[in-house]
């Protein structure tokens, strides 16, 4: 047994990338620094590089942690969700909150925590490392969202999915051009007229 696999070094690496994955949503991956994590996880600088072959291990982990809890906190919403219509605005509320995020009360922090999940998801692109990560966190967010559609009483095929998907992020990308002050209010009435079939 390694140090890395007592109990002591997996709450170590645990926190760790908790750390990095806080990082990353608060200022992306230029964010991710061995120092900056080891000094939000209160360890050692050392420590990055003793659980982590490279920086690039540690931001997919960070990656990888963060996709998986709000894919797990989508699950457990998806559970509330009745097997009949809920309406269109509890579906549009929730599909806004797996692809943009949770919500928060202040609309300017909301806009900027939207802005900066774009500028990760784009930078994601730069990053070939990722891209398996990605790929297989892509196919889990359509799974759930495929189903939160058919729970809500909106099934959806593939196709209509990826066209909603498109939708959401074709207005908060122009809303956040427009320096419009709320990019999820932008996206919402979009998917509810589109959902609505107007």
């Amino acid at each position: 047994m390694t140090a890395a696999t007592t109990p002591k070094g997996e709450r170590r690496r645990a926190a760790l990338v908790e750390a990095a994955a806080k990082l990353l949503v608060e200022g992306g991956f230029d964010a991710v620094r061995h120092r900056a994590v080891a000094e939000r996880a209160g360890l050692p600088l050392a420590s990055t590089t003793y659980y982590f072959d490279s920086l690039e291990d540690l931001v997919t982990a960070a990656v990888e942690h963060h996709s998986n809890a709000e894919l797990a906190a989508g699950r457990r919403r998806l559970e509330e969700l009745a097997t009949r219509n809920r309406g269109v605005q509890a579906t549009v509320d929730l599909v806004l909150e797996m692809l943009l995020g949770p919500e928060t009360d202040d609309p300017e922090a909301d806009a900027e925590a939207v802005l900066l999940r774009y500028e990760r998801l784009v930078a994601t692109g730069r990053r070939p490392y990722l891209r398996p990560l990605m790929r297989t966190l892509s196919a889990q967010l359509d799974e759930l969202l495929t189903e939160i559609f058919a729970r809500s009483g909106t099934p959806v095929t593939d196709a209509d999915l990826e066209r909603l998907v498109a939708l959401v992020d074709g207005a908060v990308v122009n809303a956040l051009i427009a320096i419009d002050p709320a990019p999820r209010a932008a996206a919402s009435r979009m998917l509810q007229n589109a959902l609505d079939g107007t």
